[in-house]
Formats: structure tokens, C-alpha cells, sequence
């Protein structure tokens, strides 16, 4: 299970500064929010302790959000057709890796390749959507169709769960809010090699793009359903 991290006391107290309150969002309607699971990669996950933590979390919110009338989106980050082919991102492997690191991430994100695919172990379920982007982030303009189809289904807000929490997660989160969605990340739902980088990835989002929320807490409290919020007046 994902260890407990506490976030710093100078986010918390610019937070109620700015706002009086530590929660962005008081509610979902649950028709109307999408779990977005960004990376959950075997090139991302099967070697790294941290990532494959927090998937019984994931399972449990796809569960939680599908049951309640939501849907769930898995995001691969996929940055060439075929073995061997161009670049999807030249900008990035031209000038961020040596040669070596460069072909080991295409070639591992290569569509068919078994590092693209999805970790075993998440609840992929017919209905859900998988959905391909080329950047970290799955909302900027023209690296995936994400937007499209999460808008035909009439999707508002984002549970934001994944891989690295300060890279791709904490990209497609900040987009998105930018272009007028309700994002969520959730705590114990993402994973980053070092808590360091983890934390780093949730504390300006909190302060100024949406919310930090726990697995327990998005369940329990941000996506009742009218029946349960009801009962629980």
C-alpha cells in the first residue's frame, strides 16, 4: 500500500490564506466525472515499487467510479507507431537523453510493445476508454483526443490518478483545469520514484489548479451519489 506523506504546513496555510478552506470542490456529480489513470505502463510500473503501490487504489476508484454512473479513461503514453520509427516528440528525445536512454524509451513506448501496455494487475473493463497521447500532457493541444471523447460524454470533472504524479499527472491535471475541467489528484492514487518528487508534483496544484484528495475521501465524500449525499443530511 502507498505509504502516508503529509503535505507541508506552508501549503496548508497559503491554501486557507487564499481561499479559507483546504478543499477546492465540495461535491461530483458522479454521471458527470471521469477517472483519467495517466501511464500505468509496464515501462512505468513493473519495476518500480512506488507505481505499482497505488493500484489497488486505482482499481477500487474505477470500481467506485463506474458503479456510480462515471466513467473511467487509461491513458498511454505512446511515442512512436511502429519499432524503430520517428519520433512522435523529436524535441524531447533529440535533446533529453543520451542515444542509448533515447531508443530504450521509444522503443519501450512503441505501440505493440509490451512496455506500452497497460500493468496486468489495473481493472481494465469493456466501456472504459483508452485513449493514446505524445506529451506529458494528455489536454495539450494535439497530443490526444482525450478532450473529445471525455466531452461527448459530457465529463466536467477529473479524478487524476497515475504515474509520475510530477510529470505526466500533474501536466494533464494542470491543462485541464485550464481548460475548464474540475481536477482531482489523488494522493494515494499517484506515484513517483521519490517522495520528494511526488510532493513537489501536488503542492502548486493544490494551491492553484484543484484538489488533493485521498482514495478513502474522493469514495466517501467528494463522489456520492444524490441518494447517499441525501441520507447523509
Amino acid at each position: 500500500m502507498p505509504h502516508e506523506l503529509e503535505m507541508p504546513q506552508y501549503v496548508i496555510d497559503r491554501i486557507m490564506a487564499k481561499r479559507g478552506k483546504l478543499e477546492v470542490f465540495d461535491s461530483f456529480d458522479p454521471a458527470k466525472t471521469a477517472l483519467v489513470v495517466i501511464d500505468m505502463q509496464n515501462f512505468f510500473v513493473a519495476e518500480v515499487e512506488t507505481a505499482q503501490s497505488i493500484v489497488p487504489n486505482i482499481n477500487r476508484l474505477a470500481k467506485v467510479t463506474r458503479e456510480r454512473g462515471g466513467k473511467v479513461a487509461w491513458v498511454l503514453l505512446t511515442v512512436a507507431d511502429e519499432m524503430g520509427g520517428d519520433s512522435k516528440w523529436p524535441i524531447y528525445h533529440d535533446y533529453f537523453f543520451t542515444d542509448a536512454k533515447m531508443n530504450a524509451h521509444k522503443d519501450g513506448l512503441t505501440e505493440g510493445s509490451e512496455g506500452h501496455q497497460l500493468y496486468p494487475e489495473l481493472d481494465v473493463q469493456n466501456g472504459d476508454i483508452v485513449a493514446r497521447k505524445s506529451r506529458f500532457s494528455a489536454f495539450i493541444q494535439g497530443s490526444s483526443n482525450l478532450h473529445d471523447r471525455l466531452q461527448a460524454q459530457g465529463i466536467e470533472n477529473l479524478l487524476v490518478c497515475g504515474t509520475a504524479t510530477n510529470m505526466c499527472c500533474e501536466s494533464s491535471a494542470r491543462d485541464a483545469m485550464m481548460i475548464g475541467y474540475r481536477p482531482v489528484m489523488v494522493i494515494d492514487g499517484n506515484a513517483a520514484r521519490f517522495d520528494e518528487d511526488h510532493l513537489a508534483g501536488l503542492t502548486s496544484f493544490w494551491q492553484s489548479f484543484g484538489d488533493v484528495r485521498t482514495t478513502d475521501d474522493v469514495i466517501d465524500n467528494l463522489l456520492m451519489t444524490p441518494e447517499q449525499a441525501a441520507a447523509a443530511e
